[in-house]
């Protein structure tokens, strides 16, 4: 199986992971981000070790005026779209700037959900595609310690759901992906459980399952579906009280 596959946010750790798996399929790459320049190292990488053609776009998911520009100009419609596009931000600065926390919920949710949208509408003209887009289990429930991030995960996670049902029975397929904690850049120096933190290839690789056998939701480490049953089955004058 190969096609093309887009991958927005492409400099981010996972997204990496996904072009290095989708190239070993034998795909043709769109590594998409806000500085083209510093994708050119990677995009070599992956033609040489794969021996696909790699094509480099830029992309801001801040910028909405400028998505329909953005995939008119792509080589391909794409048919499959990775949206790796992500920004934690710090849940104390989004408590006391709204600035930025707009910044954290407009990057988590707004742009994802808009550029995706507009993908889908291509796609379902077309008569296939594959949508994934990866959210969080910090969208499952909000709670203290990120509320703001997560709060943008989970309309992320209902427009994916959203999105899915929409198109249910077609060629058009949405995925939404839930890594639970990932080793990258944007953890780093966070104390993570290793039995809760998966590795960025195991997120690729997941993604690649998912596709494969047309998943709806998943969760890159299963025990991550477990832990949030409880936490999202915790009655709220229980859950209010913790610190989680």
């Amino acid at each position: 199986m190969s096609g093309v596959a887009l991958i927005l946010g492409a400099s981010s750790d996972i997204a990496r992971a996904c072009a290095h798996r989708y190239g070993a399929e034998g795909y043709t790459l769109q590594l998409a981000g806000r500085d083209p320049e510093a994708l050119e190292a990677d995009a070599q990488d992956l033609r040489l070790r794969h021996r696909v053609k790699v094509s480099i776009h830029r992309f801001d998911v801040l910028e909405t005026a400028g998505f329909a520009p953005f995939v008119d100009a792509l080589p391909a419609l794409p048919d499959t779209v990775i949206c790796a596009v992500g920004f934690m931000g710090t849940q104390g600065t989004s408590e006391k700037d709204p600035q930025a926390a707009a910044l954290v919920m407009r990057s988590n949710y707004e742009g994802p959900a808009l550029i995706l949208g507009l993908l889908a509408d291509r796609m379902a003209l077309r008569g296939h595609g594959v949508l994934i887009g990866i959210s969080s289990v910090a969208g499952d429930r909000g709670r203290a310690s990120n509320y703001v991030y997560g709060s943008a995960k989970a309309g992320f996670t209902a427009f994916l759901s959203g999105l899915r049902n929409r198109f249910h029975g077609t060629d058009l397929h949405v995925i939404t992906v839930k890594p639970g904690f990932v080793a990258t850049r944007m953890t780093e120096g966070m104390d993570l459980n290793p039995r809760l933190t998966a590795l960025p290839e195991q997120v690729a690789e997941a993604i690649w399952q998912a596709e494969k056998h047309r998943r709806d939701v998943i969760y890159v480490k299963p025990v991550w579906r477990l832990v949030m049953q409880i936490i999202t089955a915790l009655p709220e004058i229980l859950f209010k009280r913790t610190r989680l």
